[in-house]
């Protein structure tokens, strides 16, 4: 197995981003029927890159990313105990490094960075019926929080 080495994210990374991108969509896809069919786009990466509150983290093996994530602050709302929090998101390991630990090691660094910015609140979104990346996000120390739902306008709501 060769070595996976972490780095911050650079310009020259956005093409291999972009296609990561394209990947974590289609992962959820199965997930989340209220994504538009077409092509979309969850992030501004380039931004990202270039913001100083937020923290993009490439793995790479060779010189060829293969897995990524970012740390962004965030402001909390205003009756919460923090004033910002740290926000995770831009998961992704290509498939065939699925399995090594890189998530963990992307989440590690991106918990580090936080803790660096005296940031200790991290939270991050996973949909509930993902059960691999729940399975992953609480291996990597995350709890159970928050249960977003939803109803489709006009529906009962009703299974039947």
């Amino acid at each position: 197995m060769k070595e996976i080495q972490l780095r911050r994210a650079v310009l020259d990374d956005l093409d291999t981003l972009l296609e990561f991108e394209q990947g974590i969509i289609e992962a959820e896809r199965p997930f989340d029927e209220t994504l538009k069919e077409e092509k979309i786009s969850y992030y501004d990466l380039k931004a990202f890159i270039l913001d100083p509150d937020t923290e993009v983290v490439v793995a790479e093996s060779d010189g060829k990313p293969v897995g990524s994530g970012y740390a962004r602050i965030m402001d909390a709302k205003s009756f919460l105990k923090h004033g910002k929090y740290a926000y995770l998101g831009f998961m992704y390991v290509h498939p065939e490094y699925r399995g090594r630990g890189i998530n963990k090691r992307i989440v590690d660094a991106l918990k580090q960075w936080s803790l660096s910015r005296n940031i200790s609140e991290i939270r991050l979104d996973v949909y509930s019926d993902n059960l691999a990346a729940i399975r992953a996000y609480e291996k990597a120390g995350f709890q159970r929080h928050l249960l977003n739902m939803r109803i489709a306008s006009g529906s009962s709501g009703e299974k039947e």
